[in-house]
């Protein structure tokens, strides 16, 4: 069965070990900018949020790509980049709807969460699990689960605010 990425934002340090260890894995150098994981910054809220490829189903960078550089493994269960035949003209960058795709500049290829081949290693590094590689249909499973943690916990905090009242 395939796996995929179960990212739980509100575990977010924003320690950046996940975009330091994705460099480092697949170019060799510690820049976040070479990441294929981004963590994002919301000042306002003080989260961070880390982003990564969803490895949609109907993947749009997979259906704008006028080469046909980006497939789907469905053994492993992502989308992933031909670097013999991209040509580099960014349209998956732009129709990303998380902005989980990048371009490097340097290197002149576009960026993309690969699954580090099944072993990734934003996920092993990540010491408050942040990230995890998951089962994917348990991803749903987990994602309701937090958001009835949040209803319930908020349904306390009212009815605790009401009490005072």
């Amino acid at each position: 069965m395939a796996k995929a990425l179960y990212i739980d934002y509100q575990k977010c340090t924003g320690c950046r070990l996940c975009e330091l260890v994705c460099a480092v894995s697949h170019d060799g150098i510690s820049n976040p900018a070479r990441s294929r994981i981004r963590v994002i910054k919301w000042e306002a809220e003080g989260l961070y949020i880390p982003m990564s490829c969803q490895q949609c189903q109907e993947a749009p960078c997979m259906n704008v790509c006028p080469v046909k550089a980006i497939s789907r493994d469905e053994e492993m269960g992502r989308v992933y980049v031909d670097y013999d035949v991209c040509i580099g003209c960014r349209a998956c960058v732009g129709v990303c709807p998380f902005g989980a795709m990048s371009f490097n500049t340097i290197d002149k290829k576009v960026l993309k969460c690969d699954l580090c081949d099944g072993d990734p290693q934003c996920v092993r590094f990540c010491e408050v699990k942040a990230v995890d590689f998951v089962e994917a249909d348990e991803v749903c499973i987990l994602k309701s689960r937090n958001a009835a943690e949040r209803v319930s916990a908020a349904g306390k905090e009212a009815s605790a605010l009401e009490a005072q009242l």
